[in-house]
């Protein structure tokens, strides 16, 4: 089963004389709950995904993960990058075992639940090939077996398809999230993509920046596995695009006073 996640009032700078990256981020994830976190380059959505992951400690405030305050990485809340990650020299069902290894399960029995998993993700003909001999999108499938592989109450996704094709990434875009809702595990996604937001998400967090802050969130009420081209999903990114604009200025979602002069003249 999924965790549940409080993100309570983060708050953060890289340095003591540094601008704050986060202000008072302030959210909750329930257990099973897909999320996808949105907002433009330099947000911070990253670096507060990284404090989701217990890999990096807020300046004020703290992560909770079924109600106990996050103070170092674990295997039940697992995270996959950018790039796969891969140790080249090794097969897949070596890489895809990593977790299960480092977690003092024996090489027979991690190889056994491996095999399950890169069934799962179309690898079952790959087992014993060596990664640097797959393509972009099959190497992140084996990133996904990894990640799997510790049976995760939470799945934290740093942009992962982004480098892919545009094949690849659809059917990943589909294939994650259903294998989610199947395992029941808590997942969330930093995106900039908004497509991608509601391809794979119930609900979507929006950031603004400078600094980052949580300014808005919408359901996602359509139906599994979403189609582009529905009435539906292109009335969600009509809204969704509504209310991405203007985050650049940090007044997104915030509900203007035209009695506040400061604030009016911003939004102008």
């Amino acid at each position: 089963m999924g965790a549940s996640i409080s993100i309570d009032y983060i708050s953060h700078r890289f340095s003591p004389s540094a601008a704050l990256t986060l202000k008072e981020v302030d959210a909750k994830i329930g257990a099973g709950e897909m999320v996808a976190l949105i907002g433009r380059s330099g947000c911070g959505k990253s670096t507060l995904l990284h404090m989701l992951a217990g890999l990096m400690l807020p300046s004020e405030g703290c992560v909770r993960i079924n109600g106990h305050q996050l103070s170092k990485p674990s295997a039940k809340w697992n995270m996959m990058f950018q790039k796969a990650s891969l140790y080249p020299w090794m097969s897949v069902k070596q890489n895809a075992a990593l977790g299960l290894l480092f977690a003092g399960e024996s090489k027979h029995e991690s190889e056994q639940r491996v095999d399950a998993l890169l069934d799962m993700v179309g690898l079952s003909d790959k087992k014993d090939a060596k990664v640097q001999s797959l393509s972009g999108g099959q190497q992140q499938r084996v990133a996904l077996a990894r990640s799997l592989a510790t049976e995760p109450e939470v799945l934290l996704l740093d942009e992962p398809f982004s480098a892919l094709d545009a094949f690849t990434r659809s059917a990943l875009q589909e294939e994650v999230p259903a294998i989610c809702r199947a395992q029941g595990i808590t997942m969330v996604i930093v995106t900039h993509d908004i497509d991608e937001a509601i391809v794979m998400s119930d609900r979507v967090l929006i950031m603004s920046q400078n600094p980052g802050r949580i300014v808005s969130e919408m359901e996602v009420d359509l139906d599994w596995p979403r189609q582009h081209m529905d009435s539906g999903f292109q009335r969600h990114r009509d809204e969704l695009m509504q209310r991405f604009e203007g985050t650049d200025t940090g007044l997104a979602g915030r509900k203007l006073d035209p009695d506040n002069d400061t604030e009016s003249k911003s939004a102008a």
